[in-house]
């Protein structure tokens, strides 16, 4: 395996296991915290929100597997100048900022501070951009063999932008407050 794809890999997998480490730390250590963690949007909408986040999810595996197993480390290009280092920037501009939600998100609300709020919101905006930027990676990579599977990672990185950027940078970032 190519270098690059490794550490796409070692990216995903220590990025993966500190987002949903943060989100174990976050309900087990503070279990009151989940309903001021929705941030004030509304009842009636959460379902749905619950629902895209499980589209979302599945869509990750849908373009990690393509840029992982399915991508020309050597030879692919994004953008016609970019390589497939983009994905591992775009990678950790959504995995890092994704891990310390929680835990600033819960700073605010324990200590009432503003400053935790608007870091927890700037963290949502990074998230939210480097999504956009990986939807219009997968859109303008080239070679885009099979081209299924890159068909099937941008469609599924459409419920990973409407969660990342409408859901949490937009909606909870409007709606978050202590």
């Amino acid at each position: 395996m190519h270098s690059k794809k490794w550490l796409m890999l070692l990216i995903n997998l220590l990025g993966g296991a500190a987002v949903l480490g943060s989100y174990v730390w976050g309900f087990r250590t503070y279990p009151g915290a989940s309903d001021a963690l929705w941030g004030g949007v509304p009842e009636n909408i959460r379902p749905f929100i619950t629902a895209n986040m499980l589209l979302a999810a599945a869509g990750y595996f849908a373009f990690i597997h393509f840029t992982l197993f399915r991508l020309d480390a050597t030879h692919s290009q994004v953008f016609g100048r970019f390589g497939i280092g983009l994905f591992n920037l775009l990678y950790a501009a959504i995995l890092l900022p994704s891990a310390l939600w929680m835990p600033v998100s819960i700073l605010a609300i324990e200590q009432g501070s503003q400053s935790f709020v608007w870091l927890a919101r700037l963290l949502l905006v990074v998230v939210g951009l480097a999504s956009l930027g990986l939807f219009f990676a997968l859109l303008k990579v080239t070679p885009a063999q099979p081209r299924w599977a890159q068909r099937l990672a941008v469609i599924g990185s459409i419920p990973f932008c409407i969660q990342t950027v409408l859901f949490d940078a937009i909606l909870w970032g409007v709606l978050f407050s202590v």
